[in-house]
C-alpha cells in the first residue's frame, strides 16, 4: 500500500473520515468536497482498491491540492472490511481521536457528520441508523426495506445486541475502541464486517449509540450491494455468535 503524499499528518485530537472507493470516479470529487464543507476541521482518507476507472489517480490529485485530504492506495479489491481495517490502522498510527466509516456514493449524507462527531464525545461507537425514530430510507422498495430491516433484526436477535441497525455502514469509532479491539482477529471482509465490528465492541462493554439518518439510493453509478451479498453476510452471523465470544474468553484467560 502507498500514500499519494509522503507527509505524515498529525491527527492528534482530530476526526478522520474514511472513504473506501472502487470505481467511484464520478463520486469521489463531489463526496470529498461535500465532506470537507460539512466538517471543515476533519481530515479525509480515501482508500482506493486500485480502481480501473482511475478513481485512485483522481483522489491523489485531490490530495495534492488539499492538505486535509489523503489517499491510501491498496493493490487490489479485497473487500470493504479490509479497506476499513487498513484505514483504521492508518488513522490510529497518526493519532486520530475519532474515525468514521463513510460511503463514497452519497448514500451517507455529509450533513449528518457534525451530529455523529458530537455524539462521539459521549459515546464509544455511534451508528447512523435507518431503523430508529427519525431515521428512514428514500426511494427504497418495500421488499428492500423488509430485507434490510429484517436482516438487522435477525442479526440483533442471534447476537443479543441492542442495536437496531446492525448492518449500518455509517459508523463512528472512538480511537479507544479500535485500540482495544484486536483488529487482526476480524475475519469478515465483506458485508458481515459491519456486524462483526459492532459485536466485538458490544462484547467489550463499549457504549454504542444510534443517531437517526435517512438513507437514499446512490446518486451516480451502480450499487455494489446485492441481495446475494446481504444474505451471505447474514449467513455468517451464527459463526460470529460462537467464534467471537470464544476469542474474548481466551483473551481474558490469557
Amino acid at each position: 500500500m502507498a500514500e499519494s503524499r509522503p507527509a505524515q499528518p498529525d491527527g492528534t485530537g482530530r476526526a478522520l473520515i474514511c472513504i473506501p472507493t472502487y470505481n467511484e470516479r464520478d463520486n469521489v470529487g463531489p463526496i470529498v468536497e461535500a465532506v470537507r464543507r460539512a466538517v471543515p476541521g476533519a481530515h479525509v482518507l480515501v482508500v482506493d482498491d486500485n480502481s480501473p476507472d482511475g478513481t485512485g489517480k483522481l483522489a491523489g490529485e485531490l490530495a495534492a491540492r488539499d492538505p486535509q485530504v489523503f489517499v491510501l492506495h491498496r493493490p487490489g479489491k479485497e473487500g470493504l472490511g479490509r479497506a476499513y481495517l487498513d484505514a483504521f490502522r492508518w488513522g490510529l498510527a497518526r493519532g486520530y481521536a475519532k474515525l468514521v466509516e463513510f460511503d463514497a456514493d452519497f448514500s451517507h449524507d455529509p450533513k449528518y457528520l457534525p451530529a455523529m462527531l458530537e455524539t462521539l464525545d459521549r459515546a464509544d461507537v455511534v451508528v447512523g441508523s435507518r431503523w430508529v425514530p427519525g431515521g428512514g430510507t428514500e426511494n427504497w422498495s418495500a421488499a428492500r426495506k423488509l430485507i434490510s430491516s429484517g436482516g438487522s433484526f435477525y442479526a440483533r436477535t442471534v447476537l443479543g445486541i441492542p442495536v437496531r441497525d446492525l448492518t449500518a455502514g455509517f459508523v463512528g469509532w472512538n480511537r479507544r475502541v479500535l485500540e482495544s479491539l484486536d483488529l487482526d482477529l476480524v475475519e469478515s471482509a465483506g458485508f458481515a464486517f459491519q456486524i462483526e465490528m459492532k459485536y466485538r465492541a458490544f462484547l467489550r462493554g463499549f457504549r454504542i449509540e444510534e443517531i437517526p439518518i435517512v438513507f437514499p439510493d446512490r446518486r451516480v453509478g451502480t450499487s455494489k450491494m446485492s441481495r446475494r451479498i446481504l444474505f451471505e453476510g447474514l449467513a455468517k452471523v451464527w459463526g460470529l455468535r460462537f467464534r467471537v465470544p470464544r476469542q474474548e474468553l481466551a483473551r481474558k484467560a490469557g
